[in-house]
């Protein structure tokens, strides 16, 4: 039998409960995948809490944001997937079913995941199965801004500067290998020097340079003055950022080049006031980043992002690091593991 991860209510680890659930049964264009990979996200985090009701909806509902695996079985007139075929979800699949998402079956927290056709992406052989739902949140959310949106590989090269705080996220580590195949320079941003040694000495983390943004109280450092430095005082061209709030802001306005751009994907950081008078001087700019931004602007677009993050797995450009794979039916432990942060590269839920 099947089996879902439910949130009864909103609330800490705990809510999160496995439960039987019937077989799904492919109806016409339709096809079942056995999930062998789930990818855990901060968003599922705040979901799970009710901070993000947009990619909920209100309890009862199945968490989990992407996923992938084997095709299981189809349904009447599927013409292009077959069983055992090796799949990722497309990244709007899992969304909740809603006007503003029409095509959303629902979250990815079960071992089986029933949708049309068009809405699994085949996948490269290079890419391992318990990755296979661990990479749209990484690779999809920045290539999105950085290519799609941003368009870093037409920037002058000397205009390429990409700052990337949470370095030792999954994001964080895809972010600098999407960097560096646009042909610009990565400069990872970490809260201790642990983390920073552990990822000098990481072969799958591409930075160019590494920096630490806090002392060993916790306290934020005036890290501007580092990246004047590493940047031979020309500043940052963009700061792709899940922290950016208070004091962190304030430094990332400092360090920023002419015409710099902050773009906000997260909200990890502590609130606090904000001065934003050198983003006139510097005529720069703050703005906020989803990966629906794509997914709303049509197929064509969210297709291509897709293909481009699948191309760059299939010839090795991008390799992915899993911090941790749990069983599906020790989610809460793995949503634990995720509040504490102490992990470096992607957390993983295998059915």
């Amino acid at each position: 039998m099947a089996q879902e991860v439910r949130v009864n209510a909103f609330g800490g680890p705990e809510v999160l409960t496995l439960v039987d659930a019937p077989d799904p049964v492919p109806g016409p264009g339709e096809v079942v995948v056995r999930l062998t990979s789930i990818g855990l996200n901060h968003a599922e985090l705040m979901g799970r809490r009710g901070e993000y009701r947009l990619s909920t909806g209100d309890p009862p509902f199945v968490p989990g944001l992407e996923g992938g695996g084997v095709i299981e079985a189809v349904g009447h007139a599927v013409t292009s997937r077959y069983p055992g075929q090796r799949v990722t979800l497309a990244p709007a699949v899992t969304r909740p079913a809603s006007d503003h998402a029409p095509g959303g079956r629902g979250g990815a927290y079960r071992t089986h995941y029933l949708c049309d056709q068009q809405d699994v992406l085949p996948a490269p052989d290079a890419i391992p199965d318990d990755q296979l739902g661990a990479l749209w949140l990484p690779y999809f959310t920045t290539w999105g801004c950085l290519a799609w949106l941003h368009g870093l590989a037409d920037q002058p090269a000397d205009r390429r500067t990409v700052a990337l705080p949470a370095a030792s996220s999954s994001l964080g580590l895809a972010a600098a290998q999407v960097v560096k195949a646009l042909g610009g320079t990565a400069i990872g941003m970490t809260s201790s020097p642990g983390k920073r040694d552990a990822l000098a000495a990481l072969p799958t983390a591409r930075f160019d340079h590494l920096l630490v943004t806090h002392d060993a109280d916790r306290q934020l450092l005036p890290f501007h003055r580092d990246l004047f430095r590493v940047t031979d005082g020309r500043g940052v061209d963009v700061f792709f950022d899940p922290v950016a709030s208070g004091g962190y802001l304030n430094n990332e306005i400092k360090a920023l080049a002419q015409h710099g751009s902050i773009y906000v994907y997260g909200l990890l950081g502590t609130p606090g006031p904000v001065d934003v008078t050198p983003l006139i001087r510097k005529h720069a700019a703050v703005r906020g980043w989803v990966m629906g931004e794509v997914i709303e602007a049509g197929e064509e677009a969210w297709r291509s992002v897709c293909q481009a993050v699948l191309d760059r797995f299939a010839d090795g450009t991008f390799t992915q690091h899993l911090a941790a794979t749990y069983p599906l039916a020790d989610v809460a432990r793995a949503h634990e593991e995720m509040e504490r942060g102490s992990h470096i590269g992607k957390l993983v839920l295998v059915p």
